[in-house]
Order: structure tokens, then sequence, then C-alpha cells
């Protein structure tokens, strides 16, 4: 092979290679975007079915204009696991936790692609840096940190 060709040859395996790391760039970057949008969507979810639980009365299993004692028992939320205290959920989209008083639920959500590594309730939940934090009322949704 002549040297022109050689030269061509790296040229074109450069080229591939950087080619290659933006695309995987790339790729992480819209991961990380749709595990975001995607705990978003949890915690949206989570805040329809906490304001319906507020409206239902008491003797219906609601909270009877009261989120006091809401957990995720006692509402829709999509979920792979509950903590034994109904205030902590997981799923493949995150970690969530909820607190709240009469009037208002206090939801912080850890995204799976913000973890660093296997997912601890505890240690992620207490990472408040990573978390999206919503504050849920009987008509809106506030986020107050992180979005």
């Amino acid at each position: 092979m002549g040297q022109q060709q050689l030269l061509l040859v790296i040229l074109v395996t450069i080229i591939v290679g950087i080619a290659t790391v933006v695309a995987i760039n790339t790729f992480s970057s819209a991961s990380d975007s749709a595990n975001l949008d995607s705990v978003r969507n949890d915690v949206v979810t989570f805040a329809s079915s906490a304001q319906g639980y507020y409206m239902k009365p008491a003797m219906l299993g609601g909270g009877g204009n009261s989120f006091n004692g809401i957990t995720f028992n006692q509402v829709a939320f999509p979920t792979d696991g509950i903590d034994g205290t109904g205030l902590i959920a997981f799923n493949s989209n995150g970690h969530y936790t909820i607190a709240g008083t009469d009037t208002t639920i206090t939801m912080t959500a850890i995204p799976s692609s913000r973890a660093d590594g296997p997912m601890s309730i505890d240690s992620d939940l207490a990472a408040g840096e990573d978390a999206l934090v919503a504050e849920i009322t009987p008509n809106n949704i506030n986020w107050t940190a992180n979005q």
C-alpha cells in the first residue's frame, strides 16, 4: 500500500472512532432525559391519585379533605415495591418517598439514572442534590427542587 492509502485508512479510523464516541454520549444523554421524564410522570400519577384520596370521604376510604395518613398503599402508583411504612416506594424509574401534613405532601424522587450504582432507599433519598422534589396540594403540584 502506498503512503496516501495508509493515511486515508488512518483518517477514516479516526473519524469512525470520533463518531462512535459522539453517538455513545448522545445515547447516554437521551437515556438520562427519558428517565427524568418517566420520574416526573410517576410523580404526576401519584399526585393525581393523592388528590383523589384527599377529596374522597373518609367513610369511602379516602382522606376526607386531608392528606393525613396517606401512603403508597392507598393510591394508584406504578411500583415494584413498597417498604413497611408505606412511605417509600421504588420502581424501575427510581425511588420515591412521601411526607406530608393535612394539606400538603412533599414527594422526593431519585431517578435511577442519577444513582451511583445499586440503589439503596435510605442513602439515595438522603442525597438531596440528585432528587426531584414536588409539593402536592389539593389543587396543584409545585416542583421545588432540581426539576
